[in-house]
């Protein structure tokens, strides 16, 4: 086999904290540690191989790089320190630059050196948009108690849609067309690529977009909302009592926006006192408290555990990891704090608080598809795939 190395890629692994690769000396010591490894798919020694060969292609190409999930289990193991963990992390951050679109966007979520303009394109966004909108003024504590966040961008009488709506939907929608967009692009860059690494030729029967979803999108998503790959983890078993009220946290929330955007932007239109402030009291005000509450703690557990990894030499320090954990927790501890500082009517500082958290929203979803964010999709469509090749779409039933 002739293996051109692409050393441009080696050093991006090790700027992403890939950089006890050399240590590995294909032991095999981490596909005995590893839940995943199965007999003929040395998981993840044959990864570890390829990326000392420097073959970005077969790796980008290759779903079992999206499949780990972490554990530590293999760093762990390890006899030379050489941390495959921590080269799987460090490869899909590569791909999540590599498939990212725009590619300027998708290189500037790659370095720590970046972080003023990845702060800066958010905040000067929507402060330029809160200036044009003439709502920028700090309202009197009755009329805060009453309207809330609501005239944040100000306010008009147009009953089909309430400015301060108008202007979040600017913000907000483009932020996650440009994120869907991209991930789209890469999921089917990838599922090609990943197609094409199973060495089979054209596919020649595929199936449907409902038995795709019915078959192989549904299970893979069921399976990673009851956490049990995870639970198979034995070094950092803890990880779970992060992830999974940080998952259901997501839920909740994706629950509440969907509900406050029918009733904003639809309902609205024929009962304007909808565009007002949720009730406390209602339903979907305490799922978002409660979601709110769960994302602070889930977060808050997996700072704790990273920092613990780290000072143990379990991990490396890495702005790839950080920067998901910093923007989760500045979108949980803002959206709580603006809420609290309503409740107790302080509306000079609950502007600034609110400000801050559509700064910290808006960088959640127009960077998800390029951070460690993105491993959710990624990771999504890479199970998908684990079935897809190993059904009567890909392998013949009468040759078995």
């Amino acid at each position: 086999m002739n293996v051109q190395p692409d050393f441009n890629f080696i050093k991006a692994m090790k700027e992403a904290g890939g950089d006890t690769l050399k240590q590995c000396y294909q032991c095999a010591t981490c596909s005995v540690a590893c839940p995943l490894s199965k007999d003929g798919d040395p998981f993840p020694r044959r990864e570890m191989i390829l990326a000392q060969w420097g073959m970005k292609e077969k790796l980008l190409a290759d779903p079992n790089v999206f499949l780990c999930h972490h554990c530590g289990d293999c760093s762990d193991a390890c006899p030379r320190g050489a941390k495959p963990g921590d080269v799987l992390g460090a490869i899909r951050a590569y791909a999540y630059q590599h498939y990212g679109w725009p590619s300027g966007l998708a290189k500037l979520c790659s370095s720590a050196k970046n972080l003023p303009m990845l702060i800066g394109i958010p905040a000067v966004t929507i402060f330029v948009l809160w200036l044009i909108s003439g709502g920028m003024h700090i309202p009197a504590g009755e009329k805060f108690a009453h309207v809330g966040y609501t005239h944040f961008f100000g306010h008009w009488d147009f009953r089909l849609l309430s400015k301060n709506v108008l202007f979040i939907d600017i913000i907000m929608l483009s932020a996650v067309g440009i994120a869907a967009f991209s991930l789209y692009k890469a999921i089917s860059s990838m599922w090609k690529k990943m197609e094409e690494n199973l060495g089979i030729g054209e596919v020649l029967y595929r199936p449907s977009v409902s038995l795709f979803i019915k078959d192989f999108l549904w299970p893979s998503l069921k399976e990673i909302v009851s956490h049990n790959r995870f639970r198979e983890c034995t070094v950092n078993v803890d990880r779970v009592r992060g992830h999974l009220p940080l998952m259901l946290a997501f839920i909740g929330l994706f629950i509440v926006t969907i509900y406050s955007a029918f009733t904003q932007d639809v309902i609205g239109i024929f009962i304007p006192s909808m565009h007002g402030p949720i009730s406390m009291w209602n339903p979907i005000k305490l799922l978002a408290n409660v979601s709110a509450v769960a994302m602070i703690v889930g977060i808050g557990i997996l700072w704790m555990n990273r920092t613990k990894m780290e000072a143990d030499g379990k991990a490396s320090n890495t702005f790839y990891d950080w920067f998901l954990i910093w923007m989760i927790a500045g979108v949980g501890v803002t959206g709580l704090a603006a809420e609290l500082l309503r409740l107790v009517g302080i509306p000079s500082l609950g502007y600034v608080v609110y400000y801050l958290h559509l700064v910290s929203v808006m960088m959640l979803f127009l960077y998800l598809p390029y951070t460690k964010f993105a491993h959710i999709v990624f990771r999504t469509f890479a199970m998908a795939f684990e079935r897809f090749r190993e059904s009567a779409y890909v392998k013949d039933p009468l040759n078995d």
